[in-house]
């Protein structure tokens, strides 16, 4: 009598995933799988704690960002995942959407209607005086000039330059996209960066006309009352976390199950940064793990000032401001946190958030903290008037954390992808793909969390299949036939 041998779907133990990665996408890819399909999943973590750049810390009483302080909500996903863990009633929206560019030595506004820095009036762009009488004339050819072909992958810079001039990349464009990015308009693609604009220009022959939609109501950005961290601490009580427990190379076990952190797994999901990701499939795909190398990173520094309000008599009604690469400045943006937040105001003091840092500009983790926060300290005063020192700081840096998206990016992705289904059950997901902002990751963990269950459920069909095969085919060896199929 021959001994009974369990099915595939018995040798899977109901599909595990491991997810290499505490961070929003890890986390979010994760609770996707366990919530939406029903299957086991583990975020193994090498540090400490989950969040990865979503991390809300304390100053004079009051929860402050070290990370971003925002997520976009002109799309779903990120609202939709709050409202989904319980978190619902506790979204909020800044409480100003005006904002400035410091240029020339003085606050300007931004002017209204801007699609990433792209104007769509021409009086409103005027009236800003962020650009020059020539910067005018040169922004209002847009209109006349005829379509200009680019390359494959353009960069931001070439294509919005060749409609508006240069003016306009440096003082509006790249602050903001460069900003969000800590890149150069220069350097980034189009398509990558900023596919709203891409298809733009690729449909109209004007950018200025082609951008001039209806926009949808509701607030551009959202957060959570209390911090960020309260979404990923919402997920991390919903899935199974080891943190400090570090992955290890990747590997295909001798049954085809994946063997990573000491674990068999029928899929792994990676959600590390390209640079952490490399080495991990290394050993499985030399192809993707070159590529994922090439992926450059800038690094960047958050400082949080307190300030009395004795010392900050007329800060501008605003959000804050922007600040031009072009102006050769240590501070990179500028966030009047007080007045974007209105409840940090009871922390008694003017809340600022400053950022430093952007590719090619490593001074901002080169300096200690003194050297940091009293040069960027000297850098607000001379744009908000202040003369007094801040009586409360706070200085978060991260290195390596935000991924360049190169022209070229686009293709370099799905190559990425490509390598990878050679080797099924193997897929990375996170900020450096394909969006880095916290909206583009819990899409990403959704999108991720479909295609590893639907290759689980494929690969657990395509076991069963062959364990029948194969009871059928021996049964035929022992003389026994197998039976009839229903008519």
């Amino acid at each position: 009598m021959t001994a009974a041998r369990p099915l595939a779907g018995q040798r899977r133990r109901g599909g595990l995933v491991v997810v290499v990665g505490g961070g929003i996408t890890g986390l979010a890819t994760a609770y996707y799988l366990k919530s939406r399909h029903g299957l086991d999943a583990i975020v193994v973590e090498a540090s400490d704690r989950v969040g990865g750049k979503i991390r809300t810390d304390e100053l004079a009483g009051v929860p402050v960002e070290a990370g971003p302080d925002t997520f976009l909500a002109r799309v779903p996903w990120a609202a939709d995942l709050c409202r989904e863990l319980g978190l619902g009633d506790e979204l909020i929206e800044p409480a100003t959407a005006n904002a400035f560019v410091w240029a020339r030595g003085r606050l300007r506004p931004l002017p209204p209607g801007l699609v990433l820095g792209v104007p769509t009036g021409l009086p409103q762009l005027a009236r800003s005086g962020l650009v020059s009488p020539a910067g005018m004339a040169r922004a209002a050819l847009d209109v006349v000039l005829p379509r200009r072909r680019h390359g494959a992958d353009p960069s931001v810079a070439e294509v919005i330059g060749a409609r508006f001039g240069a003016e306009v990349v440096d003082n509006l464009v790249e602050p903001l996209l460069g900003g969000i990015n800590a890149g150069r308009a220069d350097r980034l693609s189009l398509a990558a960066t900023a596919p709203q604009l891409a298809e733009a220009a690729r449909d109209h022959r004007s950018l200025l006309l082609g951008l001039r939609v209806p926009t949808s109501a509701g607030p551009l950005f959202q957060s959570l009352r209390g911090g960020l961290e309260r979404l990923v601490g919402r997920l991390a009580e919903e899935v199974d976390v080891r943190a400090g427990t570090t992955a290890g190379a990747i590997e295909r076990a001798a049954d085809g199950r994946w063997k990573v952190a000491g674990l068999l797994a029928d899929a792994v999901v990676v959600t590390v940064p390209a640079f952490a990701a490399a080495p991990l499939v290394q050993t499985v795909s030399p192809v993707a793990a070159a590529e994922l190398r090439a992926i450059e990173y800038a690094s960047v520094a958050v400082v949080t000032l307190g300030y009395a309000p004795s010392a900050v008599p007329r800060l501008p009604a605003g959000s804050g401001f922007l600040v031009p690469r072009t102006e050769h400045r240590l501070m990179t943006a500028c966030t009047f946190l007080s007045s974007k937040w209105p409840d940090l105001a009871s922390s008694g003091l003017v809340l600022l958030r400053v950022s430093a840092g952007r590719v090619d500009d490593e001074r901002a983790v080169e300096l200690d903290d003194g050297d940091l926060v009293g040069r960027l300290h000297r850098e607000v005063a001379e744009a908000i008037g202040t003369t007094q020192t801040p009586v409360a700081t706070r200085v978060d840096r991260w290195v390596r954390g935000f991924p360049q998206y190169a022209p070229g990016h686009v293709a370099r992705v799905e190559r990425i992808e490509a390598a990878l289904a050679d080797h099924p059950g193997l897929t990375v997901a996170g900020a450096a793909y394909r969006g880095l902002g916290l909206a583009a990751c819990v899409h990403q963990a959704g999108e991720a969390a479909e295609r590893t269950a639907a290759g689980v459920a494929g690969a657990a069909a395509s076991g069963i299949a062959g364990d029948i095969a194969i009871e059928l085919r021996e049964d035929g060896a022992h003389g026994r036939r197998p039976p009839r199929p229903h008519r």
